[in-house]
């Protein structure tokens, strides 16, 4: 991959799949990076892997005081380029427990909101930036075994939208960049048989690596979900709450 500009990033849900992939990734190529997660185990073993360049902070989004943490952390890297947001919580819930569904909005919607606030402002204050996250294909339609999953997915994508607008109204050099990958391999889908043209966390860490040293606003991984996502988008509702997931 032909270098870039940007040498420091910042990623919060490193601790494990497409996170935890991304990162190694980033170290591999020689740029610093800040990793962030509720369990700090995994965190030092990325620093490990190049001690001089990696720096590593227990943060959890439910958490007050999670803008503080990731503050901290890009200053201990000098400054950061790119904030990447990988955390995010998910299950079938074909039962509707309540407290799965509460649990996932808080995570998915509420402390999403709390770190994404703060990169925006970090980057404000220091003139411009680039700010990505992983949302999911399962915005585009309301998916019935996981209800608050796909809703809160819709939520990150609008809302990402809506930053993005925010900061040209603003004049701010502030790039964004949503990540919508089909479905992958990870603790987050669990054991499930149910979803189609699974991919594994490597194969779409490579895709969101070139994603954010290039150009894309929207990425949408792979090209069979390119092609999926927009027929899904045109099936009549009364279809759809018929079909089958």
């Amino acid at each position: 991959m032909n270098p870039s500009s940007k040498q420091k990033i910042l990623i919060l849900g490193a601790s494990s799949g497409i996170g935890h992939e991304v990162a190694r990734r980033f170290i591999e190529m020689g740029w610093s990076v800040g990793v962030a997660a509720r369990r700090e185990a995994p965190l030092a073993a990325l620093k490990a892997l190049a001690p001089e360049r990696v720096e590593y902070a227990q943060v959890d989004v439910l958490a007050e005081d999670a803008p503080t943490r990731l503050q901290r952390l890009a200053e201990s890297l000098g400054g950061i380029d790119i904030y990447f947001h990988c955390s995010g919580i998910g299950s079938q819930n074909r039962q509707l427990e309540l407290s799965i569904e509460e649990n996932t909005v808080r995570t998915n919607a509420v402390g999403f909101i709390r770190v994404m606030n703060w990169a925006y402002h970090y980057f404000e204050q220091r003139g411009g930036g680039h700010i990505a996250a992983i949302s999911s294909i399962a915005g585009t339609k309301g998916l019935g075994p996981a209800p608050s999953y796909s809703a809160t997915k819709a939520f990150q994508n609008c809302y990402i939208e809506a930053l993005e607008q925010l900061a040209r109204q603003q004049n701010l050099h502030i790039r964004f960049t949503d990540i919508r990958p089909g479905f992958v391999e990870t603790a987050l889908l669990g054991d499930s048989p149910n979803y189609p043209m699974m991919m594994s966390a490597a194969k779409v860490a490579r895709s969101i690596v070139k994603a954010l040293v290039g150009s894309d606003d929207v990425k949408v991984i792979d090209w069979r979900y390119r092609i999926l996502v927009p027929l899904w988008r045109l099936l009549p509702r009364w279809i759809w709450k018929r079909m089958r997931l």
